[in-house]
């Protein structure tokens, strides 16, 4: 029931030549995310500073297969907002398919013309309620392949203000055993500064704060921590060309969770010079 298709990389592909030759990303920005819901507020928050960058999604197997479940996608699509998507390992449907993170980052920098690759798994999200047992641990993954072709990753931090579960309140624990477990090559870790100007979120953003600190503390220095202000990213969010919704949650229900991914895609524009 495996869908046959071609590889950008393969022999027959007008790309192979390319691919074949091609073993870095030259600097190119990886923004990873554990959550689906997490790229159309990347992409906010990198247009808010760098409305011309060329943003490419590689779409990974952790959650639904087929890029055609995610409206997302397609919305961002018909905005301009995505250059394209590419589609690796066994999920299918993307403008590109690769054969794994390493070859589908490569064709995002050498046959899309990237300037900024956005790396999580599609629609869905399998955990377990163990501290290993979740999909999301593929976000750790993506920063070493990221990291090894030559790249900047940046590690988006999934936080939440209104998850019921204490396991993914602030800083999930996903996040905590991706990055700080799973993750063996630098990153940078962008942390939003939520303070009392954000209405109620002050509390929630000395406690992201505090336990970002930690986790790149513990890396013993390949995890560094980047502060980011939140100037205009309320705005940018708004004008988000699909709707935002994290686990049933919209906008107005978990702003956090939002904000935490736009100040990763802000952190990124920071990278493009």
């Amino acid at each position: 029931m495996q869908a046959m298709v071609l590889g950008v990389d393969e022999q027959e592909s007008p790309h192979h030549g390319v691919l074949a030759e091609a073993d870095s990303i030259d600097g190119l920005p990886v923004v990873v995310a554990d959550l689906h819901s997490a790229v159309p507020a990347i992409v906010a928050g990198l247009r808010a500073d760098r409305p011309d960058a060329r943003v490419v999604y590689v779409m990974t197997d952790g959650g639904a297969l087929p890029s055609a479940f995610s409206r997302t996608v397609a919305g961002l699509r018909d905005a301009d907002w995505l250059a394209a998507t590419i589609t690796v390992g066994q999920a299918f449907g993307g403008d590109l398919e690769a054969v794994n993170v390493h070859t589908g980052l490569l064709a995002a920098r050498h046959v899309v013309g990237a300037d900024v690759a956005i790396v999580a798994q599609g629609p869905g999200n399998l955990g377990t309620g163990t501290r290993w047992g979740f999909s999301g641990t593929s976000a750790g993954e993506a920063v070493n392949a990221g990291a090894t072709l030559g790249g900047r990753a940046v590690a988006s931090l999934r936080v939440s203000q209104a998850d019921a579960r204490p396991r993914h309140l602030g800083v999930s624990h996903h996040s905590l055993t991706a990055y700080g477990r799973v993750a063996l090559a630098p990153a940078d870790v962008p942390v939003p500064l939520l303070d009392s100007s954000h209405g109620d979120l002050g509390d929630l953003g000395e406690r992201v704060l505090e336990q970002a600190r930690a986790l790149c503390t513990q890396s013993g220095g390949r995890l560094r921590l980047v502060e980011v202000g939140l100037d205009g990213l309320d705005t940018a969010l708004a004008g988000s060309p699909v709707r935002l919704s994290t686990m049933g949650r919209g906008l107005d229900a978990d702003r956090a969770s939002f904000l935490a991914a736009a100040a990763a895609g802000r952190h990124a524009a920071t990278l493009l010079g």
